[in-house]
């Protein structure tokens, strides 16, 4: 079965940088995209960033563009994103999910990890 564990989040100070991991298993990278979400408090589910299988191409939310990475490594199976210059309001629980380009862009893939906190506060 398919299964995504994230890590790497904890407490940082605005303008720090941390680097979450999702670690797949059950199926073969090379062949889903993973997509990293967010969800703070008292807001909706919002998309973060994803990476394409196919051809490497890396999609962003404009709250993260030029601030966070994606990144993969289909030997280790594990997707990566690289968070600098943290604000506040990227203060959320990270989920990483897979399942098809169009699904996961869409919100609506069927795997999903179980989510790592980010907290950014001085």
């Amino acid at each position: 079965q398919v299964q995504l564990v994230e890590s790497g989040g904890g407490l940082v100070r605005p303008g720090g940088s941390l680097r979450l991991s999702c670690a797949a298993s059950g199926f073969t990278l090379d062949y889903y995209v993973i997509g990293w979400f967010r969800q703070a408090p008292g807001k909706e589910r919002e998309g973060v960033s994803c990476i394409s299988s196919s051809d490497g191409s890396t999609y962003y939310a404009d709250s993260v563009k030029g601030r966070f990475t994606i990144s993969r490594d289909n030997v280790k199976n594990t997707v990566y994103l690289q968070m600098n210059s943290l604000k506040p309001e990227d203060t959320a629980v990270y989920y990483c999910a897979t399942d098809t380009f169009s699904r996961v862009v869409a919100g609506t893939a069927n795997y999903w990890g179980q989510g790592t906190q980010v907290t950014v506060s001085s």
